[in-house]
């Protein structure tokens, strides 16, 4: 089992802020994972700051391969609006249809996310 884990919690933990601290334990248990898109999100600021070892880290860590299905993601966000979810961007919609290709939990703090785990049947950390 591998856990995605989105720019949201990868963000709060570069900050050294609290509520992330499982993060640590995934880590340890070899269960993290990322994305394309999560690792685009995250990397440029490293980068710009020349933290070149945590960009090589980051770099390190397991992707789940993309396959974006752009009626899915259609169906997703119909499925969504019909839940009175709104203003779902299509980056979560990615991030979320990703989690469920490879049966893997997601451990984000996005609100969109969290949302949409209630319609959707995401393993949420």
């Amino acid at each position: 089992m591998s856990v995605l884990v989105d720019s949201s919690v990868w963000i709060q933990y570069f900050r050294g802020q609290t509520g992330v601290e499982k993060l640590d334990w995934l880590i340890d248990e070899g269960l993290v994972a990322v994305n394309d898109l999560i690792v685009t999100e995250i990397l440029p600021p490293i980068l710009i700051k020349k933290q070149t070892r945590l960009a090589v880290l980051l770099r390190e860590i397991p992707r789940l391969p993309m396959n974006i299905d752009w009626q899915g993601l259609t169906d997703m966000q119909v499925l969504c609006l019909k839940h009175g979810i709104n203003k779902v961007g299509i980056p979560d919609l990615i991030v979320a249809q990703n989690a469920l290709q490879h049966r893997a939990s997601l451990f984000s703090l996005d609100r969109h996310l969290q949302l949409l785990a209630k319609v959707l049947p995401l393993g949420f950390e």
